[in-house]
């Protein structure tokens, strides 16, 4: 049986003041959830930041961010080497790239940073549209199309979208995975303001018991698929 290499995916979004960066917007939040081999293995990055400019009256109805709540949070150089180590080059999965790229990457070039390249970012906005070609494909809409549950978010936060764009995505590409659901909790639904409760959890180190293994294969014989039972032939030769 080939072993597959772990391959090390990144969730990201940002929320900013604004729409447009050449017009004076900034960054105030970016979250990042890991994902390995399409599974979320509890590590996070997560910072609130100082814009160093006003939040619209709009942008506040949005994120819930205030100019008051973020006055004494790091401005975006003083958290740029921290951000930059946790995504260590990895692919980006990220809901209409072009936007927070062009955020990322303008913060970056003022400090004078290399950029992030579109070649290492996934944009989940066009995978829908190639797969729902003339429907809502916003997050809130794919979130609807797949099932998703978004009760746990009032206000539009970084991390909450993150653990949703890692549910979409995953749906995207082929369907859920196991050991990641919001119905096994990964989001607390207890969620106040812009404090957001994580439950993280352990993957499993242990080898399944022949017991296990005899179950699963009960299982899968059970399936209408006569492929599953040429996997099971090939990894016991």
């Amino acid at each position: 049986m080939t072993i597959q290499e772990n391959v090390r995916e990144i969730v990201l979004d940002t929320e900013t003041t604004g729409l447009n960066f050449e017009q004076g917007d900034r960054v105030v939040d970016i979250a990042c959830v890991e994902l390995v081999n399409h599974i979320a293995t509890g590590k996070t990055y997560q910072v609130y930041i100082n814009p160093e400019r006003e939040m619209s009256e709009e942008s506040v109805q949005i994120t819930g961010l205030t100019n008051e709540y973020l006055a004494d949070k790091p401005v975006f150089r003083e958290i740029a080497d921290d951000f930059l180590r946790f995504i260590n080059n990895d692919t980006l999965i990220i809901h209409n790239a072009k936007f927070d790229i062009s955020f990322l990457n303008g913060e970056l070039e003022l400090l004078g940073k290399p950029l992030f390249q579109m070649e290492k970012v996934v944009d989940t906005l066009d995978i829908a549209r190639k797969k729902f070609p003339g429907s809502p494909l916003t997050l809130d809409a794919l979130c609807r199309r797949f099932n998703i549950d978004t009760s746990v978010r009032s206000v539009h936060g970084a991390l909450i979208d993150c653990y949703l764009l890692a549910e979409v995505y995953i749906n995207l590409m082929g369907g859920r995975q196991g050991g990641f659901s919001f119905e096994e909790s990964l989001l607390s639904t207890e969620t106040s303001g812009n404090d957001i409760n994580i439950r993280q959890y352990i993957s499993r180190c242990f080898k399944p018991s022949n017991d296990e293994i005899q179950a699963h294969e009960v299982f899968l014989n059970t399936l209408n698929n006569a492929r599953w039972n040429e996997f099971i032939i090939k990894d016991h030769n």
